[in-house]
């Protein structure tokens, strides 16, 4: 009998086999991040404009994840030629440093939207929201149009803010103080459409540069 087909048949020797793979496959994941100089990237002052999400991007991000845009869209462009010329410069690790949880993903029902930030209007964006093939016949996107009735809790936005702030995301006693009045009298449509204009916008990238080294 050999190894594969013994370890069919005994449900301990299986369960052996596989804390040996995901205990090797663990130290090979977590082992180098405690010698590298540094898991994210260094930018210059001129390049980084990297900043918490104000009160309604954070908002419109709980409603990304809420609606489940992430089943169908990737937020992590790879350092390839064709991502670059159809999606942007790729995608750096200190660009979601603050996102908890990050968005990267390999789903691509639709584009990736690393870079989507002002790529179009807001009133653009809207309108994809409640009618994708209105502006893009071939979408299959669904129609997202309570968005655009139901409205911010603003109660609740400074929780959500001091939470994130014990991960480490640097949150002040302004935005604290701001993050009610911030909210108030916005729909789920304009947080969706602040939070969408904010991705990728954050590094001012420069020419030719390699962020990788």
């Amino acid at each position: 009998m050999s190894f594969q087909e013994k370890t069919e048949k005994n449900v301990w020797l299986l369960a052996g086999v596989l804390a040996i793979t995901l205990l090797v496959a663990g130290v090979v994941e977590i082992v180098p991040l405690y010698y590298l100089p540094d898991t994210m990237e260094t930018l210059t002052e001129e390049e980084d404009n990297i900043r918490p999400y104000t009160a309604l991007e954070l908002e419109g991000r709980d409603i990304y994840i809420r609606e489940g845009c992430y089943l169908c869209h990737s937020q992590m462009i790879r350092p390839f030629r064709d991502e670059k010329e159809r999606y942007g410069h790729y995608s750096l690790a200190v660009e979601s440093k603050y996102d908890h949880p990050f968005q990267w993903g390999s789903k691509r029902t639709g584009p990736d939207l690393a870079r989507v930030g002002g790529k179009y209007s807001d009133e653009w964006q809207r309108q994809h929201l409640m009618d994708p093939r209105a502006l893009v016949p071939e979408s299959v996107m669904p129609r997202y149009p309570w968005l655009a009735e139901n409205m911010i809790d603003a109660s609740v936005t400074e929780d959500k803010m001091r939470a994130l702030s014990v991960v480490g995301v640097p949150y002040t006693d302004a935005d604290y103080a701001g993050a009610a009045g911030a909210v108030k009298g916005k729909t789920e449509m304009d947080a969706m459409v602040a939070y969408l204009q904010v991705l990728g916008t954050m590094v001012n990238f420069q020419e030719g540069k390699d962020y990788r080294q």
